[in-house]
């Protein structure tokens, strides 16, 4: 295999140099800081990485150009903001020189008033621990202080374009069975074969759908909205089909994020809230295919109509 040395010299192609890097898919993050004379600071970037567990301390780099830096070097205190799936609007923004990246931006203020980003994947809060050489950046190592595991799917960065995580399609191979195991009396059992027809459709869908950012219970509440037949919260708790806590906390999630807003009685979508629930229909309806692409409109057409008698619709 022929292999290119990488040298330091008149000649080097550092735009190839760029788009052979682009080749390692990284998370997306965003670091924040405030200094003591109250200057906020963040900027986009996938130089995050994690260093040492014991003790706790991660990395990331900043171009010595940048007119963040300073603030970064004073202040006392970071934070890395780990974009989650539906966050890229606001990756774009922070990483865009504007006066006030973080006008109409909700957050909290951690250790060292370092802000910290809502809905995030993850936020870990880091003491400044020292500042390295790295040619035309620095590297910032801090000692994590603090953290947040929120668990939604990190949105990831892979040559020059946003993307999100899937599980790999050997994962979901399905080995052949031999017919023989299975009792053909238990194959004939609808309530074995519904329960086990819904987890083999759960396993594979569930991923593309937490790949957006949103959770179970936003996405569901996001789908109901759009399609209209929840006209009250009460019939909403009924269509989404989730604990009342789980929806309350999906709510005001979604009205942080612009997504819809609370009349009192009800739930309306925004303009933005309708263009996400657009984008969770066409992953449903992408999987849908998936799954029936190879049965006849009329047989599709039963299949629905015996799931609607069956939930009384």
């Amino acid at each position: 295999m022929n292999s290119m040395n990488i040298q330091p010299e008149i000649g080097f192609d550092s735009k190839a140099f760029r788009r052979a890097l682009g080749n390692f898919a990284t998370g997306v993050t965003i670091m924040t800081a405030q200094n003591s004379k109250g200057e906020k600071v963040g900027v986009t970037a996938n130089s995050f990485n994690s260093v040492s567990l014991d003790p706790p301390l991660i990395l990331w780099s900043i171009d010595k150009r940048s007119s963040s830096y300073a603030v970064f070097e004073e202040a006392t205190h970071f934070a890395v903001n780990i974009l989650a799936a539906d966050q890229i609007e606001l990756s774009n923004k922070f990483a865009r020189s504007k006066d006030d990246k973080y006008a109409d931006v909700v957050f909290d203020l951690g250790e060292g008033n370092a802000p910290l980003l809502k809905e995030c994947s993850a936020v870990f809060e880091c003491e400044r621990h020292s500042i390295l050489e790295g040619g035309d950046h620095w590297i910032i190592l801090g000692r994590v202080v603090n953290f947040q595991d929120n668990g939604r799917s990190p949105l990831l960065y892979h040559q020059g374009a946003y993307s999100s995580v899937l599980p790999h399609p050997s994962l979901n191979a399905k080995a052949a069975t031999p017919a023989e195991i299975f009792p053909g009396r238990l194959y004939d059992n609808m309530y074995y074969l519904l329960t086990q027809a819904v987890r083999a459709y759960t396993n594979d869908y569930q991923p593309k759908q937490l790949a957006s950012g949103f959770r179970t219970s936003e996405a569901r509440m996001l789908l109901v909205l759009e399609s209209k037949t929840a006209t009250s919260k009460e019939c909403l708790q009924r269509e989404v089909a989730m604990p009342a806590r789980e929806i309350e906390q999906a709510a005001e999630i979604l009205v942080r994020k612009g997504l819809m807003v609370d009349t009192g009685h009800s739930y309306e979508l925004t303009e933005q809230g309708v263009h996400s629930a657009q984008m969770l229909y066409q992953i449903a309806e992408s999987h849908q295919q998936d799954v029936f692409g190879a049965y006849s409109d009329q047989d599709k057409a039963l299949f629905k109509k015996m799931l609607k008698d069956l939930i009384g619709i």
